[in-house]
């Protein structure tokens, strides 16, 4: 088998999928748990990208929704972390095809080096033991082995996947830490943790993988071909679009869907694991941030403006308003602008239960918050109502809307900090702080922002029909298409 480069550089690739519907009002389809500061006062994929952002690591691959790419850029440019590319999925294909993008991306040019492929969504709460676990592992997969990282159990925890370790791999070639792998076990029941618990030797399987891109693109050409050929072509079809790279949709979305697990773990006899006890958790539910978080010495764990009274046990967060807890126990509160959810902590799995019902009664909640981001900024609703609505409109410094005009709608906009240049047909101006502007249904107009503080105005809505899809886009600076559905204004 052929040896990965002995550069000693590793490139993270990150996977940002998925909609985080178990931790619903807060994360949402638009906007889930990985854009989030659930854990902290970065986001969950800021967290995760400057875990890797230091010596021996090279800049990361980020494969994400399409939908998400103005999210993802933004963030990492928060963090001043320059991704070496981000890939765009067309559709959600499970990791396995992702994965395979990413390494058909790093060995285009010849090269086979190291992938450390992390989850966007996990808390590391101790990075430097898992960078000391990629380490011991590094040898391994420079040798051509597919290491994963398996999380000493904290508990009979039965969300998760299991790893049965064997024996030190190849009689300790390779140094302490790096085993063998025996099998795989997906989510045990109850009985069988308690065993697992008891007969030592098995962990949690992280979804954190370190192995050289030529030997996951063999491994899984030996196990999924049709997942190499459909991501081969996806790859060969992509288009730039402005700093990402877009893959072809119809070859991508003809790679059958499946997890990196199935695909090639549990399947390749080149698996090793590296165990490792580094704070891990996947925040697959409310519970799990009640699990991390700080508890009070009743065992509560409060974020934002909470009061609580003879409360235990509970986890209770308040994004907006004031919330009041009172002799209830092991309750999750969760309360946003426009929704509150209470649920058994115990029952946390079954909020995506209530996501699902959601969306079959076409509930827009399941997919936007009241504050919706878009490349340029943000809008928010503030009030709607018969042939009217208002929103809040931030523009961040140097950003600006599409060029366009609305067919059934007029738009009244005043300015309540910063500066706004407006285009209204032929003419351009500028408005200040107090100042306000017209836009008649049918003109052609444009907002953005010349200067160097955010510019915030308030857009009231005025006609017989305000849907968002009465929007002609004549110039987008974004790379937007044209057949695009983007519910904003702008």
């Amino acid at each position: 088998m052929a040896k990965a480069d002995k550069t000693g550089t590793i490139t993270p690739v990150i996977l940002s999928g998925g909609s985080g519907s178990r931790l619903w009002p807060l994360s949402r389809a638009g906007y889930p748990k990985q854009f989030l500061p659930l854990a902290s006062e970065l986001t969950m994929i800021q967290e995760t990208a400057l875990r890797t952002a230091g010596e021996g690591y090279a800049p990361p691959v980020v494969v994400c929704n399409e939908e998400h790419r103005f999210i993802v850029a933004e963030q990492l440019r928060a963090s001043a972390l320059q991704p070496a590319a981000i890939l765009l999925e067309p559709v959600g294909r499970n990791t396995a095809p992702a994965v395979c993008a990413a390494a058909l991306r790093l060995t285009a040019d010849g090269g086979d080096g190291l992938m450390l492929v992390m989850p966007s969504d996990h808390v590391v709460a101790s990075p430097e033991r898992l960078h000391e676990a990629v380490a011991r592992a590094a040898p391994a997969a420079l040798d051509g082995r597919l290491v994963t990282f398996g999380v000493t159990p904290t508990g009979p925890e039965t969300g998760y996947g299991y790893i049965r370790a064997g024996g030190p791999l190849e009689g300790g070639a390779y140094g302490d830490g790096v085993r063998a792998v025996e099998r795989f076990v997906e989510k045990p029941s109850g009985a069988a943790v308690e065993g697992y618990l008891a007969e030592g030797g098995h962990y949690w399987n992280s979804g954190i993988f370190l192995f050289a891109a030529g030997a996951y693109l063999l491994e899984l050409e030996r196990s999924r071909p049709e997942i190499v050929a459909a991501c081969r072509r996806a790859l060969a079809g992509a288009e730039p679009d402005l700093t990402f790279c877009r893959l072809d949709a119809e070859a991508f979305a003809s790679a059958p869907a499946e997890a990196i697990d199935t695909a090639v773990m549990e399947t390749t006899p080149r698996a090793a694991v590296v165990p490792v006890d580094m704070g891990w958790s996947d925040v697959g539910a409310w519970s799990a941030l009640w699990e991390i978080g700080d508890r009070d010495a009743a065992g509560n764990v409060a974020a934002g403006d909470v009061v609580l009274h003879e409360a235990r046990n509970c986890y209770v967060r308040a994004e907006h308003g004031l919330v009041g807890v009172a002799g209830l126990e092991d309750v999750v509160v969760v309360a946003t602008d426009d929704a509150v959810l209470v649920a058994d902590r115990r029952r946390a799995q079954d909020v995506k239960l209530l996501v699902e019902q959601l969306r079959a009664k076409g509930r827009p909640e399941q997919v936007l918050h009241s504050t919706v981001h878009r490349p340029w900024g943000s809008y928010r609703g503030i009030d709607r109502g018969d042939r009217f609505q208002v929103k809040r409109i931030t523009v961040r410094p140097g950003e600006k809307l599409s060029l366009q005009m609305h067919h059934h709608r007029a738009e009244h906009w005043v300015v309540v900090s910063g500066t706004a240049r407006v285009t209204r047909g032929d003419e351009s101006f500028l408005l200040g702080e107090n100042q306000s502007t017209y836009i008649p249904a049918g003109e052609t107009h444009r907002l953005e922002n010349p200067g160097m503080l955010p510019l915030h105005l308030i857009e009231v809505q005025s006609g017989g029909y305000l849907g968002e899809d009465d929007i002609v886009r004549l110039e987008d600076g974004y790379g937007r298409l044209s057949s695009e559905y983007v519910p904003e204004p702008g």
